[in-house]
């Protein structure tokens, strides 16, 4: 006698469906421009269109789509201003939370930070754009936690998939793992100026060279308005 079919709830289902638009955003399956139907959606997924018209709507709050028209809804394109100000963000929360990672994380933390170094080396060796992406995810989750403060985890939240969709333009990973073993390296050191000054260097270094892969110009200036022989690590 066969189980019965296990049904899964709409709660779970519209979650599932967003997690998937999501990462078909961010890995660019859906691509800037590209239109969302839902109907055509509900079919790929199978699912009914109810949760991908749920989903649409929570993807527009997070800023990955728009309304071009009550009937259109597209991913969004992203100006320089978005990533200029995603960029300032990133700045003011993650420099500050490289001090206080510096000051608070214990072996165990750093353990796993190394542990995410590997992973993102041998994906970077690999070539592995999504693997790369979310493991430099991971790396900078872990660095925000590491900071031990809730109220700085619950700040960067609303605009985290924005940011990773963001950093996923970026194609320079060797010299992001780089950049993340020198911010590693600051970090484990315990001394928190050195660790802010090198989270600043690598959110300048990473705000220019998103900007060049998504609009084919280097920036002028870093987020803050500083020109790039400004910006001297320690």
């Amino acid at each position: 006698m066969s189980s019965p079919t296990k049904i899964e709830p709409i709660g779970a289902v519209r979650e599932r469906v967003l997690a998937t638009l999501r990462q078909d955003i961010i890995a660019g399956r859906l691509r800037p421009g590209d239109r969302l139907v839902e109907r055509e959606l509900a079919e790929r997924l199978g699912v009914s269109r109810v949760p991908v018209r749920e989903a649409i709507r929570a993807l527009v709050v997070e800023g990955f789509v728009h309304f071009e028209s009550a009937r259109r809804t597209v991913v969004r394109r992203l100006t320089p201003d978005d990533v200029k100000e995603l960029f300032e963000l990133r700045e003011a929360l993650e420099v500050y939370a490289a001090g206080l990672a510096a000051s608070r994380a214990t072996p165990e933390d750093l353990a796993e930070v190394e542990r995410l170094l590997d992973q993102a080396a041998a994906a970077t060796e690999a070539g592995d754009a999504e693997t790369i992406t979310d493991v430099n995810s991971r790396l900078h989750d872990r660095i925000i936690a590491m900071a031990g403060n809730n109220l700085l985890i619950e700040a960067l939240e609303p605009v985290a998939g924005r940011l990773r969709w963001m950093t996923r333009r970026n194609e320079e990973w060797p010299q992001l793992l780089v950049e993340h073993r020198e911010l590693y390296e600051a970090i484990a050191s315990g001394d928190p100026a050195r660790a802010k000054s090198h989270a600043l260097a690598h959110v300048r270094t990473n705000y220019r060279s998103t900007v060049r892969q998504l609009f084919g110009e280097d920036a002028d200036q870093d987020p803050a308005g500083q020109s790039p022989a400004d910006q001297r690590p320690v």
